[in-house]
């Protein structure tokens, strides 16, 4: 007799929640602010960057590592604060995690300095590997199954709207004095005692009642130490001269990732199974996200600082210029989903990206006479559409490449990936445009390097693109070798929503 392939969330039958009820309303109204504290943080701090340096003293590496720091530990641990969720209970852990990314956002407010600030960026990414993985494995195991689909649209849906409204919330929160950009840590927290309450009250523990083997702790503290070496190395050697402390910083790193892949191919529970990537559609659809997401978050990271600095905007200006990207997005992903499924992935995966290219082509001519509409809506309309015809069949690709019972980790792999390439855009992309640590304060310096960056980061996308159309399925159903349609994970929920690193949605994975 068969064993039946092991349902990846708990059968609550009995007590699963029904849409439109009460405490389904609250629990995804927990769910939705929770994962929108951890994307809101990201957004605001984008803004925040220049006053931050100016404030602390902090000079471009500063601003990196105050970027960095939290994506490094968040990237590290993400795989991990999902399996602990699962095993420990999705509730406890989530609420966990919220009071620890609350308590790290006062220390950030009350930071003297930015080494102070930096270490509790860190400490925030720990708190957001927790929560973040729990939001969605809360609602797959808190509602019946019929309303599962309609959860997460709503909890997808209401994200990106908070995600839209990130940017000017960060502007207008830092042009307030005295604190200014202290306030954009410190609005956490009235956010956190809403979502602990309602989460304590409403929401009910689940777990994984089937999990076998031991966590892969190993794997984890080998993924955040080895990360942190080869960022250290690569960030501070453009800025400092490759002496020894890089240097031994990067080849360590270097060497301990090849330790954690050794350790992951002999661990009976790994955190990364690295069987996924024998399926070349999976490992070539991961390779178009990190060349696709490096490109977003170094640009990302840069154009804020170039329109406040050398282009004169406000901080409130330069928080929406980002905006078109998500509301052409919020209107066209999921048709572009639909359109994709309808004449496979290779196309508009290839399309997306050289429209991404091109827009990134026009930003990297902002200058001191740039004007918003000018300047920056075309071109981030222009992004926008990119990234809408990208993110659907890429999303849709890559679970489709995954057997049936890895659905959940594939998805928290493509996420990692998508967080790792924008660690790594932040760490190198600076140094490679010739960006030195004074180069914040100094208009003319900061935008011949912003340029130079931009233009290599419409470079990786247009790579982005190449690489999609000579290595992904051209029709739908290929991901697997088979004609079948995929799984129902990546037919059920829209996957338009699922993008793991672009401003329109919370960054989450699936539960395992």
């Amino acid at each position: 007799m068969t064993t039946p392939p092991r349902d990846p969330v708990d059968k609550q039958s009995d007590d699963a929640l029904v849409y439109g009820t009460p405490r389904a309303r609250a629990v995804l109204v927990a769910t939705v602010l929770g994962s929108g504290l951890a994307q809101l943080d990201g957004t605001v701090v984008s803004v925040a960057l220049p006053r931050i340096g100016a404030d602390l003293g902090a000079g471009l590496t500063g601003l990196q590592w105050t970027v960095n720091a939290y994506t490094l530990v968040l990237a590290g641990l993400l795989l991990l604060g999902g399996s602990l969720g699962d095993r420990l209970g999705r509730r406890r852990i989530y609420i966990l995690g919220v009071v620890w990314f609350t308590v790290a956002s006062a220390g950030c407010s009350l930071a003297p300095d930015a080494g102070t600030l930096i270490a509790m960026r860190a400490l925030q990414g720990a708190g957001a590997a927790l929560l973040t993985p729990g939001s969605l494995a809360i609602l797959q195991a808190s509602f019946r199954p019929q309303d599962r689909s309609t959860a997460v649209g709503a909890w997808s849906g209401l994200g990106g709207v908070a995600t839209a409204i990130g940017p000017l919330v960060g502007g207008l929160l830092v042009g307030v004095a005295p604190w200014g950009w202290r306030l954009v840590f410190l609005i956490n927290v009235p956010l956190a005692a809403i979502v602990i309450v309602l989460a304590r009250r409403y929401i009910p523990e689940s777990r994984d009642t089937e999990a076998i083997g031991r966590l892969d702790y190993p794997g984890a503290v080998l993924a955040c130490v080895s990360l942190a070496g080869i960022v250290y190395g690569l960030t501070e050697g453009p800025a400092t001269g490759w002496g020894t402390a890089a240097t031994v910083a990067l080849v360590a790193g270097l060497v301990l990732l090849l330790v954690f892949l050794l350790v992951e191919a002999r661990s009976t529970s790994p955190l990364l199974p690295l069987g996924l990537f024998r399926n070349p559609v999976f490992a070539a659809t991961n390779g178009v996200t990190l060349v696709l997401y490096a490109a977003l978050s170094g640009m990302l990271f840069l154009l804020p600082v170039q329109l406040q600095v050398v282009a004169g905007f406000s901080p409130v200006a330069a928080g929406v210029a980002t905006l078109p990207i998500t509301v052409v997005m919020l209107l066209l992903s999921a048709r572009m989903g639909r359109l994709a499924q309808r004449i496979g992935p290779r196309l508009p995966m290839t399309i997306g990206p050289l429209l991404a290219g091109g827009a990134m082509l026009w930003l990297s001519r902002i200058g001191a006479d740039a004007t918003y509409l000018s300047s920056v809506l075309i071109p981030m309309v222009l992004f926008g559409l990119g990234l809408s015809f990208t993110v659907a069949p890429l999303t849709t690709t890559v679970l489709a490449a995954a057997p049936e019972h890895q659905v959940g980790v594939a998805s928290a792999i493509n996420n990692d990936v998508a967080r790792v390439a924008g660690l790594l855009a932040v760490a190198v992309l600076p140094g490679l445009a010739g960006l030195g640590p004074a180069a914040s304060t100094d208009p003319a310096l900061f935008s011949a390097g912003y340029g130079r960056a931009v233009l290599i980061a419409g470079g990786l996308c247009a790579l982005g693109g190449v690489l999609a159309f000579l290595t992904v399925p051209g029709r739908r159903g290929d991901a697997d070798g088979s004609a079948s349609s995929g799984h129902p994970a990546a037919e059920g929920d829209d996957p338009a929503l699922d993008c793991p690193a672009c401003p329109v949605s919370s960054p989450h994975i699936r539960p395992r």
